[in-house]
């Protein structure tokens, strides 16, 4: 049987054996390869001011930790690089291999979006659905264009958008008890 170009699958190993490039960022969605260049400066600093305030909670909490661009590897097929992680401890525990990747789901992942339609379906459909499968509990889609936060949240297996944040609204979680930030933190 000859394979043709749209049955390709990629896989973890493939991407091992791509030039290393600091400007370039490798993921796998379903055996799909995704190529990114390193983002804006916006999407970057928007990145930080998210991490900062959950690792301040964090900090004072002791209930986990934010990770800044982790490597997921859920499967030989699907490895992403999301931009912010939150995971408890006893998850983390769980989840890290020797090599500090993550190999399950951590409770909340962070993406902010890239410009460009591509970008955007990859965030909001296929990780959407591949964070939904793995059993990530909460899914934050961040657009510092608009300055909206959507926020998905694990209902009846599945994650479900529960809201739609405006610069001037705050943002809670379950996940997170005490956390709270007014979303105009996020943006730079």
């Amino acid at each position: 049987m000859i394979q043709t170009l749209e049955q390709i699958r990629w896989t973890i190993n493939d991407v091992e054996g791509l030039p290393e490039n600091d400007w370039i960022r490798y993921e796998i969605l379903d055996g799909e390869l995704f190529m990114t260049r390193s983002p804006h400066r916006r999407h970057q600093q928007t990145c930080g001011k998210i991490f900062s305030q959950l690792d301040m909670w964090s900090e004072l909490s002791h209930l986990g930790v934010t990770i800044f661009a982790p490597g997921l590897i859920f499967s030989e097929f699907d490895s992403v690089i999301p931009d912010v992680v939150w995971v408890s401890h006893k998850r983390l525990e769980q989840i890290e291999d020797e090599a500090g990747h993550l190999t399950g789901a951590p409770e909340l992942i962070i993406e902010v979006l890239s410009p460009g339609k591509q970008n955007e379906r990859r965030d909001k459909q296929a990780k959407l659905k591949l964070y939904s499968i793995t059993g990530v509990q909460e899914y934050w889609i961040i657009n510092y264009f608009t300055k909206q936060v959507e926020i998905y949240r694990r209902e009846q297996a599945q994650l479900v958008k529960v809201a739609t944040l405006l610069e001037t609204d705050e943002i809670i979680s379950p996940l997170l008890p005490g956390f709270s930030a007014v979303v105009r933190l996020f943006f730079p």
